[in-house]
């Protein structure tokens, strides 16, 4: 081993002055983006040892969102007097995006406890654990996408306006990186954070028109844009579904995004030099 690498630094923790934590901030997301291709090798190996020695390996998520969308279709529709052909599709695509935002939600506060080896070990940006995350969850929402396509041709359902449901997915996937990373410091903090999040996603899996549609609520719907959920959500399964574009839900998932993305940064910038004491 040469000098220069036996006094290298693992991690720099040095403390910042002024816009010193905003410019350490910024090159931790520059390095994390240009590690990118090695997000995603992790990523899918997580997916990998995850489901190790599985027969169906991820395909037993699948599985179960097939048994959850046939049960709760027939009870749902029979319950809220819709047709089948109708609410089926609406609740296939309903529940494999609530997959999503329900396990990047959950899991987020234990994204740094569960890398604090590989923090501690070698010179590793914040965000490439996020990045790591929202990857691997990405991946294994597209197993249950099949259900959705499953069921859309099933019923011969045709979307219109693909590029709005696009710009949904960009936005989920961007939400999604910044809400990793505010949660994951939160949760590397306070260690709360993983039930509160728990108890507040089964709330919210009711109140957001999830099992139910919209529509059925006749005054007062413009007040569903209070759920941080519901824009980002109808962005994408509105076109899916062959409805017309809403540009509200645009400016509203545009605004939410912004207000996400400035607090995070914030919070990134002041925090990240203490992430790892506290994991």
């Amino acid at each position: 081993m040469t000098k220069h690498s036996s006094h290298e630094p693992v991690q720099i923790f040095a403390p910042h002055q002024g816009f010193g934590y905003l410019r350490a901030a910024i090159e931790d997301v520059r390095e994390g983006f240009r590690l990118f291709p090695l997000a995603l090798t992790l990523g899918w190996m997580d997916i990998k040892l995850r489901y190790r020695g599985s027969v169906l390996g991820p395909f037993w998520l699948t599985l179960s969102t097939v048994v959850m969308i046939v049960a709760m279709g027939i009870l749902y529709g029979y319950l809220l007097h819709a047709p089948l052909r109708e609410y089926l599709p609406f609740l296939s695509l309903s529940l494999v995006v609530w997959g999503y935002f329900s396990s990047i939600i959950n899991e987020a506060s234990s994204i740094f406890v569960q890398n604090s080896a590989l923090m501690h070990a070698r010179r590793t940006p914040i965000t490439l654990i996020a990045l790591r995350f929202v990857i691997r969850q990405s991946l294994i929402a597209l197993h249950n996408v099949v259900v959705v396509v499953a069921v859309f041709g099933l019923f011969r359902i045709i979307p219109h306006n693909l590029w709005i449901a696009v710009l949904g997915i960009f936005i989920i996937i961007f939400d999604s990186f910044f809400v990793s990373l505010l949660i994951g410091i939160l949760g590397a903090r306070f260690k709360d954070i993983s039930p509160v999040s728990s108890a507040l996603m089964q709330v919210l899996f009711f109140v957001t028109p999830i099992i139910w549609k919209p529509s059925l609520i006749y005054s007062g719907r413009q007040y569903l844009l209070l759920d941080p959920f519901y824009a980002p959500l109808e962005l994408l399964r509105g076109p899916l579904l062959g409805e017309g574009v809403r540009y509200s839900f645009i400016g509203v998932a545009f605004l939410q995004a912004i207000v996400l993305s400035g607090v995070t940064c914030v919070l990134f910038s002041r925090m990240r030099a203490r992430i790892a004491y506290w994991v």
